[in-house]
């Protein structure tokens, strides 16, 4: 509430108790008759203050009534500094993300296991050990079907430990044989399930914003989950027909992003992007997300990742998606210290470039790892057999990972080694075990302290 408000409350809380005084001295003015002229006086004042005094408690319920009743600032939203600098608020306090990505699949299980309905509760359990790393925020891809079982998760890991939740929809990615996205029944249909959620969801206190998509525009160049429709088909000019599928994709996103602002104005909406392949598209049909959400793997470093997010779409970047392996392919063994050495680096990019740091872009609001746990299934999905065995064969190449790439054929990226805490198995019928690795500690300890001048740290590996 403004101040000229406020004394304009005061103001009329005054003249109303006055003039009440006043009539009710008038009332009584056979009894103040008898008295002396001092008396009156002294009686007069003792009185209007008492009359005064009532009044109090029915002025701040109008006071409060307008301080509530004001338009507030939302629970969670992005501040825009005068310099450009952006930063994220929970509750009008800094927020820095630090977080992970969650999803907790049992040895012997594959990404078809139904987590939420574990009897063990991992989240329990992982939530302490998330606790006292320091993490404050887990990031989900997607809403179990059942709301009731999300807000018990949410709600778990938020009131026994503060973290807070990112959650996610794949906006139908994943939808065999591909994501219809020039469909409009198809889009009408992910729409109203994204619109859906968020209407269940919002008022949980342990939701932080929402994410649309993950990589899904990688389907508009034709690479992963690739998508057309008849006015598509009929252009000749296959560069056409990627920036048509691009205005498609990123207008669908932002027809959700302004519906979910609609709905819940207490939390951003991200665009989930992989890498800033596309966002020049988004620059131009999709402005109403707040942020974007990138999934980044480019080793130590960013590079130049932040800056080239101002230049090409200028909104407020959460690396929500990166790491490091702890597989060194090269000598057939595990490093932990090479696992420690990248995210270290890599959380000290993200210092670098939150808001107020003048090294840095100014525009990130944090990160989230990949990731909390191994994932045993990863290497071959469709081999039961295969997911209960720790499988050290890679199954990707990325030179920015430098230590292993002399590896044969150079695939030096070992997809069940990500996890920053290992897991094993336990006695039977019990939750696997838990055991974090170096980088678990490495970056509690930069969170409580971050050291942003040691850019020469190497790591002793082999």
């Amino acid at each position: 509430m403004s101040i000229i408000t406020l004394k304009a409350l005061l103001s009329i809380w005054m003249r109303l108790s006055l003039n009440k005084a006043s009539l009710q001295l008038r009332d009584g003015s056979q009894h103040k008759a008898c008295l002396s002229g001092r008396q009156a006086k002294v009686s007069s004042s003792r009185r209007c203050f008492k009359i005064g005094l009532r009044t109090v408690p029915i002025v701040c319920i109008v006071i409060l009534f307008f301080l509530f009743g004001c338009k507030q600032e939302p629970r969670v939203y992005i501040k825009h500094f005068k310099n450009k600098d952006y930063q994220l608020r929970v509750d009008g306090r800094p927020y820095i993300v630090k977080g992970v990505c969650y999803s907790p699949i049992p040895i012997g299980k594959n990404h078809e296991y139904d987590w939420w309905s574990d009897p063990h509760k991992p989240w329990l359990v992982d939530g302490k050990l998330m606790q006292e790393m320091g993490i404050n925020t887990i990031r989900l891809y997607q809403a179990h079907d059942d709301i009731a079982k999300v807000k018990m998760v949410v709600g778990d890991l938020y009131e026994k430990y503060g973290i807070r939740t990112i959650l996610g929809s794949w906006l139908g990615f994943w939808e065999y044989p591909c994501p219809f996205y020039g469909d409009k029944k198809f889009r009408d249909r992910v729409k109203q399930e994204v619109a859906d959620m968020v209407n269940s969801l919002k008022g949980e206190p342990g939701i932080l914003l929402w994410v649309l998509g993950n990589e899904n525009n990688y389907s508009c160049l034709g690479h992963v989950n690739p998508w057309s429709s008849e006015e598509i088909d009929r252009e000749p000019d296959p560069q056409k027909q990627k920036n048509m599928r691009a205005e498609i994709y990123y207008s669908f996103v932002n027809e959700i992003a302004e519906e979910l602002h609609r709905i819940d104005p207490n939390h951003p909406v991200a665009l989930g992007n992989g890498e800033l392949v596309g966002l020049e598209y988004a620059n131009k049909f999709a402005q109403k997300v707040d942020l974007v959400a990138c999934i980044i793997y480019r080793g130590k470093t960013f590079g130049n990742l932040f800056r080239s997010l101002r230049a090409t779409f200028d909104k407020p970047v959460l690396i929500s998606e990166f790491g490091a392996d702890c597989y060194d392919a090269y000598s057939k063994k595990e490093d932990q210290n090479m696992q420690a050495f990248f995210l270290e680096s890599q959380w000290r990019q993200i210092y670098e470039n939150l808001a107020g740091n003048k090294r840095g872009a100014g525009n990130c609001l944090g990160g989230t790892m990949f990731e909390w746990t191994d994932e045993w299934w990863k290497h071959n999905p469709d081999d039961p057999v295969g997911w209960s065995e720790h499988d050290k064969a890679s199954n990707w190449t990325n030179g920015s990972y430098y230590y292993d790439i002399k590896v044969e054929g150079n695939k030096n990226m070992n997809e069940e080694w990500f996890g920053i805490v290992a897991v094993s198995q336990g006695p039977a019928g019990e939750l696997d075990m838990r055991s974090p690795r170096k980088a678990y500690y490495v970056i509690r300890e930069f969170w409580k302290k971050p050291d942003l001048n040691n850019r020469k740290k190497k790591v002793k590996t082999r």
